[in-house]
């Protein structure tokens, strides 16, 4: 059974959707071997879970990036999601971690940079300042800002899982909807353990029994790096080769390490020729 899994509902009597969203390899996998302290591997797991129910609202391919960034002890906190539930992330930080450290310790006057790149179209950026006491906090204010939608979110991690619910209110003829705030007093009583022991269909009988509720077919949640050597060989290729010729007389090669997921690329004075003889070559006339 996969442990990492997105389940998206609709309740039949009110203009709402959810999603539930349950991470334990793919978490694994984005902490790495990073030695992350305990708060930041919390801090990853929430944006983990985050960014998995933001890409479920996709209606497009392409991906989402949830950014935090600061000039505090935290400088970044990224996780970027394809709308195919493949997610990577890294966090960059300065010192010592407190455990108990909040958000606007970790990220003083911080904000958070919600990113939409789609296949084919304009990209789209909302931001957000981090100022409220969670994550969840300052993205239920993105959704509030950035797409007049009224959301709630629910997102814990404990750095061996993660996992995250969203309530949202569908666009709809109605004004208002009493519906969303009974179903957002109900969801608010879920519970870290019943998220990370029990299965989804527990989880939405348990908190949404007496609903009529849609839930559909899961869509498994992975770790995926887009890093290869090629694309190391592309970014060589747009630096002026007098400047990687002086790196390898220094170093003798030139290494270039994935922050995402640690993989390791070393290019040798002929694998530096060979890139710039390809990206020098001239093109075949047809």
């Amino acid at each position: 059974m996969n442990q990492d899994q997105l389940h998206r509902y609709l309740f039949d009597n009110a203009d709402v959707r959810g999603e539930l969203v349950q991470l334990q390899q793919s978490y694994q996998q984005v902490l790495g071997t990073h030695q992350y302290p305990p708060r930041l591997q919390v801090l990853l797991g929430e944006l983990l879970a985050a960014t998995s129910l933001l890409t479920a609202t996709l209606k497009f391919d392409g991906d989402i990036s949830v950014q935090l960034q600061s000039q505090g002890p935290v400088s970044l906190a990224v996780i970027n999601g394809t709308n195919k539930q493949q997610l990577r992330g890294v966090a960059r930080w300065e010192g010592e971690i407190a455990d108990d450290a909040s958000l606007e310790q970790l990220f003083p006057q911080g904000y958070m940079a919600i990113t939409i790149t789609p296949e084919d179209g304009e990209r789209y950026q909302g931001v957000v300042a981090l100022d409220k006491p969670t994550v969840a906090q300052c993205l239920e204010g993105y959704f509030a800002q950035s797409e007049q939608l009224p959301t709630g979110i629910w997102l814990f991690a404990d750095g061996r899982q993660a996992a995250g619910m969203m309530l949202q209110i569908l666009p709809s003829q109605h004004a208002e909807n009493d519906a969303f705030e009974h179903l957002m007093q109900l969801t608010a009583t879920i519970t870290a353990d019943e998220l990370y022991q029990l299965s989804a269909r527990e989880v939405l009988h348990r908190l949404y029994h007496q609903e009529d509720l849609r839930l559909f077919d899961p869509i498994d949640v992975s770790f995926r790096c887009t890093c290869s050597r090629e694309r190391c060989a592309g970014a060589i290729r747009t630096i002026d080769k007098a400047e990687i010729d002086s790196i390898i007389a220094e170093r003798g090669a030139v290494d270039m390490d994935c922050e995402y997921c640690n993989s390791h690329y070393h290019f040798d004075a002929i694998d530096i020729e060979a890139i710039f003889k390809i990206s020098s070559a001239p093109e075949r006339q047809q």
